[in-house]
């Protein structure tokens, strides 16, 4: 066995304009063509998915059709409902391109409660958009149909609802990811940052709220002692002063050096700085490496280690 990677996968990468089942199950099929060149080189995966836009766009519909008779699931259920979904959807392009390439691994979903602490301050105060980007107007009328909904403005690109977004603690699921990887087995796991719950005694409780993916597969990845952790994205690179007339990539960098980029605000809050935050906390927890470039850049790191590489310590800045 080669490698063993946790692979984070964006849900935006799964869902641009088009929300049907028959495009993002086109979009997951060309984003399979990509992650089994890990497996073409021996590496062992576990993959991993955020679920914002779908998420958002299922309580949408819920919101819309519910009834008295027919009430709307809660956020925790419905983070459920989309793990299946997506997880159903990637395992089925997953298996679909293995058998292409003539490469003998199955890849199964693991429906993943992840475990968050119940006095966590995020659920006081909600951060994490999902669902579709609305006009200011959409946005107004929206929480007038829904009052308990919260929308703010997001990166520039129109309005979105944001919801609590606690820190995992655990992945209740970890052993059961285990044994599918030694089985040799492709696991999907903690998909949209997994299903938070909170213990009380013997019973896991779910909770209102969306855990970012990147936590949540940091979280995984240390728990199930991967190699590496690989976070796709949209661009190739974590940059510096991005889209400014000085804009620099970072290829090799140190943990300290991203800290201090950090306190300088280089990186959006609601992009780039939670992946930049889970490559820290892996790097820091395990000593290992991890990665943040984009799906398309899959070859080019395999091949030549292309992307952002973060490591403990790296002797020249990059």
């Amino acid at each position: 066995m080669g490698r063993k990677i946790v692979v984070a996968l964006g849900g935006n990468a799964i869902l641009s304009k088009d929300a049907s089942a028959a495009a993002q199950q086109q979009a997951l099929l060309a984003t399979a063509k990509q992650l089994v060149k890990f497996v073409e080189n021996g590496d062992q995966l576990i993959i991993s998915h955020g679920n914002g836009p779908q998420v958002g766009n299922l309580l949408l519909q819920q919101a819309a059709g519910s009834t008295e008779e027919n009430p709307a699931m809660p956020l925790d259920t419905a983070v459920a409902m989309t793990q299946g979904s997506i997880g159903y959807w990637m395992q089925n392009a997953m298996n679909q391109v293995l058998k292409e390439k003539g490469l003998k691994q199955t890849v199964a979903t693991v429906v993943t409660q992840v475990e968050v602490s119940a006095d966590d301050p995020a659920f006081k105060n909600p951060t994490k958009p999902i669902g579709p980007f609305m006009s200011k107007g959409e946005a107004d009328l929206a929480k007038k149909e829904n009052p308990d909904f919260t929308f703010i403005e997001d990166s520039g690109r129109g309005y979105r609802r944001v919801v609590p977004s606690p820190k995992p603690t655990g992945v209740v699921e970890t052993q059961a990811v285990k044994t599918l990887v030694d089985a040799g087995i492709i696991p999907i796991s903690v998909g949209g940052g997994g299903i938070p719950v909170v213990t009380n005694g013997d019973q896991l409780i779910g909770r209102e709220a969306v855990i970012d993916k990147d936590f949540a597969s940091e979280k995984l990845a240390e728990l199930v002692d991967a190699d590496a952790l690989i976070i796709l994205t949209a661009v190739p690179n974590i940059y510096v002063n991005f889209n400014q007339p000085n804009q620099k990539k970072l290829e090799r960098v140190s943990v300290a050096e991203l800290e201090t980029y950090i306190e300088e605000n280089q990186f959006a809050p609601g992009s780039m700085l939670p992946k930049v935050q889970a490559a820290i906390d892996f790097v820091k927890a395990t000593g290992n490496q991890a990665v943040v470039t984009a799906l398309d850049n899959i070859e080019g790191f395999v091949k030549n280690g292309s992307g952002t590489v973060i490591s403990k310590k790296v002797s020249v800045r990059s």
